[in-house]
């Protein structure tokens, strides 16, 4: 997992929580997944309604358990008595029992088929978890799949982008297509922490070629007037824009004219090149 995704699996681990009721909601990260293989190991640092601090820190061997069972076979697993259940080793046995868990469920994050964490919610008494528990955390599990998912595409355009300015005009537009696509991407988000992010990478592509600041004032253009000038900066018609950006073409040429006004520019180009030189287009 990314430096980022702890805040995700804290967030995931919370409204788990808050969702099913359930007593103790933990999880955490995989480390190795990258590489995939046998030596992924999660390490569990987001418990919520815990009792002891048996559980902080453990570290799960992929395989392992039921959490590594569940990483080894990317599905979720559970069980309602785990200390007499056979279907798992009993490797942490001492942590979990300290903790008192016996019904047990874990849920694996998959992205690109690796496990990049794992879900858990358990419960003290040896109960069979209701299927409406089951699905609240498979969909948690889901959600934060995707929101993984939409990070790693933004890091990978910047990192693309890289280094700041490319040797090449071939290059460069590359760097304009992905700001593009970012610009759009963000929009489709709804998790607002996540659409910032999405937007703040693709002002820091903007930004990469800008000589020093010259002093004067920027303009200050709304998220979709930047959105629709990106794609006509790549080429793009009114109506390919409107496709792209799942706007009515009427709806583009409004964004734009605005844009261009505020840009005290008189075409499309002119539009293009001032925003450029303003820093808020690669």
């Amino acid at each position: 997992m990314t430096r980022d995704d702890a805040g995700a699996v804290r967030s995931a681990v919370l409204a788990l929580h808050r969702t099913t009721g359930l007593p103790v909601v933990f999880g955490g990260a995989v480390s190795g997944g990258a590489s995939g293989g046998g030596h992924d190991r999660l390490h569990i640092t987001e418990l919520v309604g815990n009792t002891t601090d048996s559980l902080n820190g453990l570290v799960v061997r992929h395989g392992n358990g039921l959490g590594g069972k569940a990483m080894a076979m990317a599905r979720p697993l559970w069980v309602s008595n785990y200390p007499c259940s056979a279907s798992i080793s009993h490797d942490y046995d001492k942590p979990v029992g300290r903790e008192g868990l016996l019904s047990i469920l874990a849920v694996p994050i998959v992205v690109r088929r690796r496990v990049r964490g794992v879900l858990y919610g358990a419960l003290r008494e040896p109960l069979s978890l209701a299927d409406r528990v089951v699905g609240a955390a498979v969909q948690a599990a889901r959600d934060l799949e995707q929101d993984i998912a939409v990070q790693d595409r933004a890091d990978e355009a910047v990192a693309r982008a890289r280094p700041a300015v490319p040797e090449s005009a071939a290059r460069w537009e590359e760097v304009r297509a992905v700001h593009a696509e970012l610009r759009a991407l963000a929009e489709r988000v709804e998790d607002a922490p996540t659409r910032d992010r999405l937007r703040e990478a693709s002002l820091r592509l903007a930004a990469a070629g800008l000589n020093e600041p010259d002093g004067s004032p920027r303009p200050v253009l709304s998220p979709r007037e930047l959105d629709v000038l990106s794609y006509v900066a790549i080429g793009c018609t009114n109506a390919e824009a409107a496709e792209r950006l799942g706007l009515l073409p009427e709806t583009v040429k409004s964004y734009l004219r605005s844009a261009m006004r505020k840009l005290d520019s008189h075409t499309r180009l002119e539009a293009v090149t001032t925003a450029r030189r303003a820093g808020l287009l690669p």
